[in-house]
């Protein structure tokens, strides 16, 4: 069996945290889950992620339950589906996030997926209610 340096230091193949904040261009084949009885909270995956899209669930989504940490959560008509949260999880912390087809995140989340960030913003602000300011 020939040597792979990758399995001998499997942080080898963790990415660099990316130098600045890019945007979706184009709807994804696939885009990154995860697996909330699987997280932890600890927030490995969040540095890296090039779009900024993955944060804390907030705490009143629990379901009543008190939760220490909450876990994270992907904004999905932000997220590119370059994967990296998937790795960077995977190496450094629980395995907690898998990439599933973009249509079937739509389907099992009741939600649309957008082909550009700046459709998914209108989108969001067209659903957002007015404040009126006094």
């Amino acid at each position: 069996m020939a040597y792979d340096p990758k399995k001998a230091n499997p942080t080898l193949i963790i990415p660099e945290a990316p130098a600045k904040i890019t945007r979706k261009k184009k709807k994804p084949k696939e885009i990154a889950v995860v697996i909330p009885d699987a997280c932890t909270g600890c927030e490995a995956c969040v540095s890296f992620c090039p779009v900024d899209c993955i944060e804390h669930t907030p705490r009143d989504r629990s379901d009543g339950v008190n939760v220490v940490i909450p876990n994270v959560q992907i904004r999905f008509d932000e997220c590119i589906g370059c994967k990296i949260c998937v790795h960077v999880c995977e190496r450094m912390a629980w395995d907690a996030i898998e990439m599933w087809p973009t249509e079937q995140v739509a389907e099992f989340f009741e939600i649309k997926i957008h082909d550009k960030y700046e459709d998914a913003v209108l989108a969001h602000n067209a659903t957002e209610p007015e404040v009126q300011r006094g």
